[in-house]
């Protein structure tokens, strides 16, 4: 591996922003954006298909090994799972629970590490996740880690989810988000952390595009060129 790996890796918990800035950052350098969440998404909706509990090992380990998923054309890209465009699939609340739920399974991240760095050291990329700067690319050239407020974190979802169409109330958003990470930070395999000589951003007091600005300030700074 090249000392200096151009991957910008970006950590944080849920709702901090980690997907919008990635995928903006990416479309930015003009560098592959690489969406692991929505790789653990996919695999949860393909449990749900088959009839399956996300948080039972016995009913993920046998859908491993027979399922594809993979990107497809387009910024972002779609997201394929067995060659179906599942990208609008996987945007629900009840797919990002399932995500969070499988990816408490070795198995399962070890699999998905495998397929996340073949895709990655392929080109310059930026991907984001609970453990892109601790797992995936320990190496990765650049390595950010996005938070804020529960509060803050949980607005932003109850937007995103609104957008979608779907129907929750702001109590109910905080409960889910403090849920998560709880589970994604207390989860035995990868937990959610900060890593040593990641660039830690406090995004509470910042709109979307500052804090995309702010990323890219870094990256900017760390691989060369200009953002204006």
């Amino acid at each position: 591996m090249p000392k200096l790996l151009k991957v910008i890796a970006i950590d944080g918990p849920a709702g901090s922003g980690k997907s919008t800035t990635a995928k903006e950052v990416a479309k930015r350098l003009g560098w592959t954006y690489l969406d692991t969440g929505a790789m653990y998404r996919a695999l949860g909706l393909a449990v749900h298909r088959a009839g399956g509990n996300p948080e039972e090992l016995n009913d993920v380990e046998p859908l491993l090994d027979k399922v594809e998923i993979g990107f497809g054309t387009g910024f972002p890209p779609a997201v394929l799972l067995n060659g179906e465009d599942v990208s609008e699939l996987i945007r629900t609340p009840e797919a990002g629970q399932a995500a969070s739920q499988v990816s408490t399974h070795g198995l399962v991240r070890k699999r998905m590490v495998e397929l996340q760095r073949a895709i990655g050291i392929k080109q310059p990329c930026v991907l984001e996740g609970r453990d892109t700067t601790t797992v995936i690319f320990p190496d990765a050239g650049l390595k950010i880690y996005v938070d804020g407020s529960v509060e803050v974190r949980a607005k932003r979802r109850l937007h995103d989810y609104t957008v979608q169409g779907h129907t929750m109330n702001i109590e109910e958003v905080i409960a889910d988000v403090i849920e998560r990470d709880k589970r994604d930070m207390g989860r035995k395999e990868s937990p959610l952390q900060v890593a040593e000589d990641a660039v830690v951003i406090d995004t509470t007091e910042m709109n979307m595009e500052e804090q995309i600005q702010a990323v890219m300030d870094v990256a900017l700074d760390r691989f060369g060129g200009s953002s204006r």
